[in-house]
């Protein structure tokens, strides 16, 4: 009898991650972690710690937390953090905050740092970390009106206020990088880990 691959666990409520996974062909169940993001990220800011090392803290808080109630599964935890000149940004609370984001972002060239992460029983057995460089447009102000309009409260999900996966895509004149990992998941080398354990077929 074949052995039987430990399920995979998505430590994350992020539906664009879902999303990644569910067309890529991979089983997964969802189990959002439980943490506080911003005391993290305040504390590797007082520390002087890098946006990388903030994003890899978080997944892995995210991946460690699911995991003391997931036993014996893979879990899942990722992050990103938005970097423009040494600033990072969040998440926008409301459509006042997204234009802010957008207007800071304008015309300007940024990194979104993406960090994902494997646990089991507690232990990290894959973590993974990229930089993408972006470059929004120069747009116009009618542009932005008519873009948070149609965004709606969509846009509030993703840290920088834009999803490439639909007119987001319009705020950027360059886009650099692998387009899984922009948006949430560095899929490529989550792939070649997953068929390292057997979850996927070689």
């Amino acid at each position: 009898m074949s052995k039987v691959p430990p399920a995979l666990v998505l430590a994350s409520a992020s539906s664009a991650r879902a999303q990644i996974l569910k067309q890529a062909g991979i089983k997964f169940l969802r189990d959002p972690a439980k943490i506080d993001e911003a005391v993290i990220k305040r504390d590797y800011k007082r520390r002087g710690k890098t946006a990388d090392d903030a994003a890899g803290a978080l997944a892995k808080a995210k991946a460690k937390e699911v995991s003391a109630r997931r036993s014996d599964s893979l879990v899942l935890g990722a992050d990103q953090i938005l970097e423009c000149d040494n600033v990072w940004f969040d998440k926008p609370s409301d459509r006042d905050d997204a234009a802010t984001q957008l207007k800071a972002l304008r015309g300007r060239t940024h990194e979104l740092i993406t960090a994902a992460c494997v646990v089991r029983n507690g232990r990290i057995l894959w973590e993974h970390c990229e930089r993408t460089p972006l470059t929004m447009r120069p747009f116009s102000p009618p542009f932005l009106d008519n873009y948070l309009a149609k965004g709606g409260k969509a846009i509030l999900e993703s840290v920088g206020a834009y999803r490439l996966e639909g007119t987001g895509v319009q705020l950027f004149s360059n886009i650099g990088g692998d387009y899984f990992t922009i948006l949430g998941l560095p899929l490529m080398a989550l792939i070649g880990f997953l068929r390292f354990q057997g979850i996927l077929e070689d």
